[in-house]
C-alpha cells in the first residue's frame, strides 16, 4: 500500500495534468483497469456514470478536456487515509462550447491500488454540467 505522501503526489499530478489538458500525464495515474465515475442520474445528465479499463477512461477524459477548459484549480481540503482519498475542490472552469466561465466545487473520491488509481468517483453539480452542455 502506497504511504499518504506518495498519494497525495500522485493525486497532485493527475490534477495538474488534467488542469493543463495533458490526457498522457493524466492516464499515466490511472491502472489499466482504472474507473472513473461521474455521479449522478444518467437519465438526467448523459455525461454521468462509470467508465471502466484505460482506454474508456481515456475516452471519456479526452471528452471532458474538450468540453471544459480547468482555469484554476485550489484544493481546499485532502483527507487520506490508507488506500483512499477524498479531495474537495474549488474549480474556474470554462464552458468551451459555450465560451461560459464559472466557479464551482467538486468532491473527488480516490482507491489507490499499486500506487496507481483504481477507481475515482467525482462528485459534481450535475445540473450546472447540464445548463452549460445544453445546446
Amino acid at each position: 500500500m502506497a504511504d499518504r505522501e506518495t498519494i497525495r503526489k500522485l493525486i497532485e499530478q493527475a490534477y495538474a495534468a488534467r488542469d493543463t489538458g495533458d490526457i498522457d500525464g493524466l492516464m499515466s495515474a490511472f491502472r489499466t483497469d482504472g474507473v472513473f465515475h461521474l455521479a449522478g442520474e444518467q437519465k438526467t445528465l448523459t455525461l454521468a456514470g462509470a467508465t471502466e479499463g484505460h482506454l474508456s477512461v481515456r475516452e471519456a477524459m479526452i471528452a471532458f478536456i474538450a468540453a471544459f477548459e480547468f482555469i484554476k484549480r485550489d484544493i481546499v481540503s485532502m483527507i487520506i487515509e490508507g488506500d483512499r482519498a477524498a479531495v474537495q475542490s474549488r474549480l474556474k472552469i470554462r464552458a468551451v462550447a459555450k465560451n461560459m466561465t464559472f466557479t464551482t466545487e467538486l468532491v473527488d473520491i480516490f482507491k489507490i491500488e499499486d500506487e496507481k488509481i483504481l477507481t475515482l468517483i467525482e462528485f459534481a453539480d450535475t445540473a450546472l454540467i447540464k445548463e452549460v452542455t445544453a445546446p
